[in-house]
């Protein structure tokens, strides 16, 4: 498995990708209602590619196949953080945070923050995050629990 940088021909992968691990996994901690707000099924991939040109995620991929995707901000925020619903509890993540963290030292980002799931929130827990507060948020009428959380670098 390697990590790399974006490219335009990784738009609908991801969106995939996206849409999958929200309807595969998130489900065991979301309502349907939820996920479906979360990540509707009909995916605006234009809106994505146009988010993911400006985001500029690292990929993770495996043999060709991408198999995690996270994004790193100017400000230390990780937006978008997932790994592929059929590649979980196998180091891709861990892999991908470990990138992102070293990419942030070389910027001379201290802090990182994100918005984690519930179900990605004991993922960042063992990475040494801390949780700063519990949120309700909103995703198209729909309200979800998730967790702001935080690691000084």
């Amino acid at each position: 498995m390697k990590i790399r940088e974006y490219r335009l021909s990784d738009t609908q992968a991801i969106a995939n990708l996206f849409y999958d691990t929200i309807h595969e996994i998130n489900i065991a901690d979301y309502t349907q209602e939820q996920v479906e707000a979360w990540a509707p099924k009909n995916m605006d991939y234009e809106v994505w590619h146009k988010r993911l040109q400006v985001k500029l995620p690292y990929i993770a991929e495996d043999n060709g196949e991408i198999v995690g995707f996270g994004e790193l901000e100017a400000d230390g925020h990780i937006d978008c953080f997932y790994c592929h619903s059929k590649h979980q509890r196998k180091g891709i993540g861990s892999k991908l945070l470990t990138h992102i963290e070293n990419t942030a030292k070389s910027q001379g980002i201290t802090r990182l923050y994100t918005e984690a799931s519930i179900t990605a929130k004991p993922f960042f827990e063992n990475k040494g995050f801390i949780v700063v507060r519990e949120q309700q948020v909103e995703r198209r009428g729909v309200w979800f629990k998730n967790y702001v959380m935080e690691k000084y670098l």
